[in-house]
């Protein structure tokens, strides 16, 4: 098993946490308010699970979930996370994040960003195009019918070969939608975002009510994908 480290611990952070450790990993979470901020939910998660700094998180993960708001990528830590695999969970609300102008001409990507702030990490966009209710619900064992997948991208094969095992392990399959400069076609409210896995009405949100996503359909929505600017 593997010791997965949580730079952020909010809906997708918790939910990717217990996911883990019912998978049998062991997590260690961290927000930026503190460890003791945590221990609700470590005593939730049980032995498995412990919380820590942003830098003991960073340190312990083999493989490390950033999960928080864009505007705060800078404060991840390089040292702790060089070499590492580090799944990036994040997008872009400029309402939230405050204008980003290489996101807002679209030369660049979120993940890209994240990389650019990483160098020597590998770095993987997945969970950002699911809602955490979804992620929680759609979880199957493999070889279940209704296992769901989800979309990772990546420019490393190693390191999506190895989180496309760690989904696996909590119950999805995945889907190489390319390197991370394709990592646009499931962002923020395009075909392939949120909604893709909501079984509501168009604009219902949150979701009330989520629906299995094969590959298929997901290949389908992230071909439908438009730059903003010819939106």
């Amino acid at each position: 098993m593997t010791t997965i480290g949580l730079i952020g611990s909010g809906n997708i952070g918790s939910a990717v946490a217990r996911l883990a450790v019912a998978a049998g990993h062991d997590v260690v979470l961290s927000n930026s308010r503190g460890p003791e901020t945590l221990q609700d939910l470590v005593d939730e998660l049980g032995p498995r699970a412990r919380a820590g700094t942003t830098e003991e998180a960073a340190e312990a993960g083999e493989i490390v979930v950033v999960t928080i708001p864009l505007k705060a990528y800078r404060s991840v830590p390089v040292e702790p996370l060089r070499g590492k695999i580090v799944i990036d969970t994040g997008n872009y609300y400029p309402q939230r994040d405050g204008q980003i102008a290489e996101l807002d001409d679209e030369s660049t990507t979120t993940a890209e960003l994240v990389q650019a702030h990483l160098p020597e990490s590998h770095i993987v966009k997945a969970f950002n195009n699911i809602n955490f209710g979804a992620l929680a619900e759609l979880a199957r064992p493999s070889g279940d019918p209704e296992r769901s997948v989800l979309a990772i991208a990546g420019d490393d094969a190693g390191a999506k070969a190895r989180v496309g095992e760690f989904l696996d392990s909590l119950g999805y399959d995945t889907y190489d939608a390319g390197p991370l400069s394709e990592g646009w076609r499931f962002q923020r409210d395009l075909p392939a975002y949120a909604q893709l896995y909501s079984a509501d009405p168009p604009g219902t949100w949150p979701p009330q009510t989520h629906r299995r996503v094969d590959e298929a359909f997901l290949v389908e929505q992230l071909g439908k994908a438009k730059r903003y600017r010819d939106m």
